[in-house]
């Protein structure tokens, strides 16, 4: 039998869609019949299609507070489009994505990735938040991918009181394939109406009911959704009424209105789907977007030489932008897809696909017969690269320094990025939360201890990671191209340096290759300060400590099936190192008081990284410890963590020394950060990758106490 790991290798070459029944010993089991997906290196031409800068999202107007104040308004809608993400002569891709429904002074476009949002420090964005995915008769739209309906998920079919929860399927299945002689072991995918609430990843401060919780989200307002299917989630009318009280606002039939105060630091952060239990589906069909926080106090950058105010590459695209802007500060979303050879979007539709249910595997029945889940895949990569929504495209620079703010959207995927000319320098100014405490120069710096560095720049970026980039192209030859490449791995990251089963054998042809650079005369002065010099601005001291909270992160296996992931969890971790596993339903365990400043220890039981997101802070990275581990029960979730005897505190890597809202907790670690919960209510903290957060790895916590008339759930 192949192995797990090296089935993930090569996951993103080999396409199944196709799931075939065979009676063997009393079981059902399953084997795959289907082609391969279309073949990035035999159908897929690189460097063709030049680099899309999404432009700004335009607004719909402003309005006015509650308690007076301008506050910049939106109307975003999310629907089913068709993309020319392949290049051209291949058919286009049918997508989901974000738009301006109402658009003054801007242009009306949806794609994938979505528009940016461009907002001032201080100054409240408003957004009425539209779930369009609907027909021109206004019937919904089916999921685009396979929804797995056995996860504990929105569930809409459950009805109000089934409705957030893993339904039960004692004696017979929820949604039963007619066509298959033994029904208690046979799914179909989900096809109904599609639930979604947005999430600004990295909004700080921003109150509970727009924050984007995982069970506030709703359906579209479409004609034929049955009666009995719950239109909203379980928290989506008690955040509805707080929105009401606090803003004057009101929730609707396929809409809410979310309100962001943008009073922390200057900062790149992110939107996207945030639903229970299909993130990663929702998310892989394309709709997230850049929001960008720019000024206040920490957005003042200054000239080490002169103590003037720096200058730093721009313009990037603003609303009312005349065409043909030249653009020097670039947004860029890098994301891992698969597509059929039809041009649509190619995911897993079966357990299958990771390898561990064939003829000869171990896995022989799903829910209810055993605990897996018969289409949710614990991780996937695909095997072509795309940015700002185009696989392998091209990007025209001049001579001279660029602003680049990039995202890791991938699922799952962790990129180590390099730029492939050494003559390209490289300095990173900032992450998640901001800028770092000071530039660093990623051509003299070492990703990983043991790396002999050859003046490339290198970047390690997991998954919801951003990292804010002066990419100086002046001393390239006119003429000169080169490529951005992604030396990370086809599978889960274990850290660095990567093992010689890391990649597939296509790697350096498919995902090793990110975009290229293609080098052109400056045409004009470059007056931009010059990376070392730049003195960034303050980062103000968090307060002082008053609790350390140990967290654990844990890989279940099946009591049926041996060593065969069945979920990844967080849990709690006693004063003698005991942990024990939480699931998403389970009572809250994490809830600072309100002001609280706490230590979280991330402690990772697990073979793989984490990259570890907690809404509504910006935490500051302390360090990270090896870790011993026993007693491990991967069937129960317990076991034993505690500091290796000897181990050394490793602070946090140049890079990571500022403010971050997600950080990767290396296996056999802990991983510590220190945070500041100044705002009251009820949020979530997860891993950020998506097939993991979809299947357990996601806990509720909530600052301060319970709030008078929230649901029963999660207590």
């Amino acid at each position: 039998m192949i192995s797990r790991r090296d089935f993930l290798k090569l996951g993103g070459l080999v396409g199944l869609s196709v799931l075939i029944p065979t009676k063997l010993g009393g079981c059902v089991r399953f084997f795959t019949k289907a082609p391969s997906p279309l073949n990035p290196l035999t159908s897929i031409k690189k460097y063709i299609t030049p680099l899309l800068i999404p432009p700004a999202m335009p607004r719909a107007g402003k309005v006015t507070g509650k308690n007076g104040g301008n506050i910049d308004y939106y109307e975003i809608a999310v629907r089913q489009f068709k993309q020319q993400i392949l290049p051209a002569g291949l058919d286009k891709t049918t997508v989901w994505g974000y738009g301006p429904k109402v658009a003054q002074n801007g242009p009306q476009i949806f794609n994938a990735p979505s528009l940016t949002i461009e907002a001032n420090y201080q100054t409240p964005v408003r957004i009425k938040w539209i779930n369009e995915l609907m027909d021109a008769n206004g019937n919904y739209l089916p999921h685009l991918l396979p929804a797995d309906p056995t996860l504990h998920w929105a569930n809409p079919p459950g009805g109000t009181m089934g409705r957030d929860m893993r339904p039960n399927f004692t004696g017979k299945t929820y949604v039963p394939l007619a066509d298959f002689t033994d029904a208690k072991t046979q799914y179909t995918r989900y096809t109904g109406p599609v639930p979604m609430i947005p999430h600004v990843h990295g909004a700080i401060g921003v109150g509970d009911e727009s924050d984007g919780y995982t069970e506030a989200w709703w359906l579209p307002n479409a004609a034929n959704i049955p009666s009995s299917y719950a239109r909203v989630g379980t928290w989506n009318q008690f955040f509805a009424d707080k929105a009401k009280a606090k803003f004057d606002v009101d929730w609707g039939p396929g809409y809410a209105i979310f309100q962001y105060p943008n009073d922390h630091r200057a900062s790149t952060n992110w939107y996207h789907d945030h639903t229970l239990g299909m993130t990663c589906l929702n998310v892989y069909a394309g709709p997230a977007g850049f929001f960008i926080v720019r000024g206040g106090p920490s957005d003042d950058v200054r000239d080490s030489r002169t103590g003037t105010a720096a200058i730093l590459p721009g313009p990037a695209p603003a609303p009312g932008d005349v065409p043909g802007t030249k653009y020097f500060e670039i947004p860029m979303a890098i994301q891992d897809r698969a597509f059929n050879t039809d041009g649509s979007l190619f995911y897993p539709d079966a357990r299958a696909f990771f390898g561990d249910v064939t003829p000869d595997g171990p896995i022989s029945s799903f829910i209810p017969e055993s605990d897996i889940s018969p289409i949710h895949n614990p991780e996937f990569f695909g095997n072509s690269i795309i940015v700002n929504g185009n696989t392998w495209p091209f990007l025209q620079v001049e001579q001279r320094r660029y602003r680049l703010r990039l995202l890791n959207g991938c699922d799952a995927r962790t990129l180590v990025l390099q730029f492939e000319d050494p003559r390209v320098k490289v300095w990173q100014i900032g992450n998640e939360a901001g800028f770092l405490v000071a530039p660093v120069n990623m051509n003299e710096t070492k990703i990983y201890p043991a790396e002999t560095v050859d003046g490339t720049g290198r970047l390690l970026m997991a998954p919801a990671e951003r990292a804010d980039l002066i990419a100086d192209f002046s001393a390239v030859p006119e003429g000169s191209s080169f490529r951005l490449l992604n030396l990370g791995p086809d599978g889960p990251f274990q850290g660095l340096p990567l093992g010689e089963n890391d990649l597939n054998p296509d790697h350096n042809d498919t995902t090793g290759q990110v975009m290229e650079f293609r080098v052109v005369a400056a045409t004009s002065n470059d007056r931009t300060t010059p990376p070392q010099f730049l003195k960034l601005p303050d980062i103000p001291s968090l307060p002082e400590v008053v609790r350390t909270r140990p967290v654990v992160l844990a890989e279940l296996t099946s009591p049926d099936f041996g060593d065969v992931p069945v979920e990844t969890r967080l849990g709690t971790v006693d004063g003698s190192g005991n942990y024990v596993v939480k699931k998403w339903m389970d009572a809250v365990t994490e809830n600072p008081g309100v002001g609280d400043t706490e230590i979280w220890e991330f402690y990772n039981t697990t073979i793989d990284a984490h990259p570890m997101h907690i809404h509504e802070v910006a935490f500051e990275l302390v360090n990270r410890q090896r870790i011993v581990i026993s007693d491990k029960n991967t069937e129960a979730g317990t076991g034993v963590v505690q500091v290796e005897p000897g181990s050394l505190l490793r602070p946090p890597e140049p890079w990571e020394r500022g403010r971050k809202d997600t950080v990767i907790a290396l296996p056999g670690e802990v991983t510590r950060v220190k945070a500041s919960f100044p705002l009251p209510g009820q949020f979530v903290w997860h891993c950020h990758i998506v097939e993991h957060e979809d299947n357990e790895m996601m806990r509720p916590y909530r600052i301060g106490p319970e709030q008078s008339g929230q649901p029963v759930e999660n207590k």
